[in-house]
């Protein structure tokens, strides 16, 4: 982090992806308007059931927020930038979508870990649950994790504008994330490498471990289980917690700790696209299709809507025969007169 910021350049070209512009355009659109429409679609079902009203969804409802946030701090400039002959964007541009990039990534992956001990104490301490997890502590554990990847947003942000980019400006990515960017500069980056490899490190391990201390009691538990519907019901509640941490974690422990190569570069555009746009894309449609209960409660909400629209159609068909026929008994009226 050394030098302190002379900065020459003034905005960076982002490459992304040259190759079938306009396809990828519409595959991406088509995928963050999903991701939009599933995870608004999640976090209205959570707050407008009283069913779901438990610590479990209490964090799901969250997990959807910071998917939406996560994903719109990048894919709209990504879009944009399919569409233009060169992907610009300013140099306080780039920090400020990195930032936030951060914020929300850091944020998923605590939160992830918290939703693992939720699911450790609901089945290891059914019992207690409720006393352990009241509102207040869910609360506590949510605002924990907004704060933490706040403070990792701002210690990495504060590192990168201390580096002098004197050019190249072309970013081999399609958005501004650290390790494209540190190839970038030139000052020595050594101390924001090593401070990158400490806080994730410091991050994926802590969290990890965790949720393989959460899942290690929860599976013993599970095993002491007699009956084998009894062990089917508490492992299903878990399963699409288990697919959500594979993808995020896998992807992101691919990123962070790959070598900085230029000839890896790319690949680690394709991970990038995992974590950062197909993931909060998928988090809804796992959690909703391998969670018995949201899916009974969004069938009812189906059902629900689906009764008003069919009984407010009837009502507007019942209303345009009443007036015909009162159009016509005043025109059989006037006839007679």
């Amino acid at each position: 982090m050394a030098g302190g910021n002379h900065s020459r350049v003034t905005e960076f070209v982002l490459l992304g992806f040259t190759n079938l512009k306009e396809l990828l355009f519409m595959i991406f659109l088509l995928i963050y308007v999903t991701t939009l429409m599933g995870n608004l679609g999640m976090i209205v079902l959570i707050r407008t059931n009283s069913q779901l009203h438990v610590p479990m969804y209490f964090f799901l409802s969250h997990l959807s927020f910071v998917d939406i946030c996560y994903s719109s701090s990048i894919t709209p400039k990504f879009l944009s930038g399919l569409l233009a002959e060169r992907n610009v964007i300013s140099f306080n541009g780039c920090i400020t979508q990195f930032f936030f990039f951060v914020v929300f990534g850091t944020t998923e992956a605590i939160l992830l870990a918290v939703m693992a001990y939720d699911r450790y104490v609901a089945i290891c301490e059914p019992l207690h649950y409720l006393v352990a997890m009241p509102h207040g502590v869910c609360v506590h554990l949510v605002v924990g994790s907004y704060a933490a990847g706040s403070l990792n947003a701002l210690v990495h942000t504060s590192g990168l504008l201390q580096l002098s980019f004197c050019g190249p400006n072309l970013v081999n990515h399609f958005y501004c994330e650290m390790p494209p960017l540190l190839l970038l500069s030139c000052s020595d980056t050594w101390l924001n490498k090593m401070v990158m490899a400490v806080c994730v490190g410091f991050i994926i391990t802590t969290s990890v471990l965790a949720i393989i201390f959460s899942y290690a009691c929860i599976l013993i538990t599970i095993w002491n289980i007699r009956s084998a519907e009894g062990r089917h019901k508490a492992f299903s509640t878990c399963t699409s917690h288990l697919m959500a941490i594979v993808l995020f974690y896998g992807s992101a422990a691919f990123l962070y700790f790959h070598p900085f190569p230029r000839h890896a570069e790319d690949q680690g555009k394709t991970a990038s696209i995992f974590y950062t746009v197909v993931t909060p894309m998928l988090n809804p449609f796992i959690y909703s299709l391998r969670n018995k209960e949201v899916r009974s409660t969004l069938r009812r909400a189906m059902n629900k809507l689906l009764s008003c629209m069919y009984s407010h159609r009837s009502r507007s068909n019942q209303t345009v025969a009443d007036i015909t026929c009162h159009g016509g008994v005043s025109r059989r009226n006037k006839a007679d007169t």
